[in-house]
């Protein structure tokens, strides 16, 4: 920017003279901040109004403050190796409750054979897979029935999975029979 210009930015922002803006920027070797300042002290320009600002609170935090500084500190806050192995211990414990609660029941001819807990049905599934399922498939070629007892809610029916897998037993039993 020349110095014409300056003189012409000077006198669009303070709004005094031609010969005033020249004046004040040749004293302050053209320097609009200088020029700008060098204008005040003259008083051909009015000084702005006096204003400050602070970080600090002039009263109490509001509550929303407050509210957003926990959510903030709580979400930076890491989970640690512990609160992940209490959760983790905490779904195990709520399994085992759920696996003893409910109850895997074996009927024959309406008459109940064998009642035991879900728990032992799956740990014998993982430690005896072989037996276990082979016991499984018997019953069913043997007119046992299989179902759940003593849960509330599920994804899946397993007592209409159960059913459907005796109806396929027994129309495979009865192909074999009528052939």
């Amino acid at each position: 920017m020349d110095n014409f210009e300056k003189v012409e930015k000077l006198r669009e922002k303070t709004g005094v003279t031609y010969e005033e803006a020249k004046g004040a920027l040749e004293a302050s070797n053209y320097d609009l901040l200088d020029a700008i300042i060098y204008l005040e002290q003259l008083g051909k320009v009015s000084k702005p109004k006096m204003s400050s600002y602070t970080t600090t609170p002039d009263n109490e935090p509001s509550k929303e403050f407050e509210v957003a500084q926990r959510t903030y500190e709580k979400d930076c806050k890491g989970t640690s190796v512990g609160e992940v192995f209490n959760k983790f211990f905490d779904w195990c414990g709520k399994v085992f409750k759920k696996g003893c609660e409910t109850s895997f029941n074996v009927t024959k001819e309406g008459n109940k054979v064998m009642s035991m807990p879900v728990i032992i049905l799956v740990l014998a599934l993982i430690f005896l897979l072989p037996l276990t399922g082979l016991l499984l498939i018997i019953g069913l070629f043997c007119d046992c029935k299989y179902y759940f007892s003593g849960f509330e809610s599920t994804t899946i029916d397993l007592n209409d999975v159960c059913d459907k897998a005796s109806q396929a037993c027994s129309n495979i039993k009865n192909d074999i029979s009528n052939k």
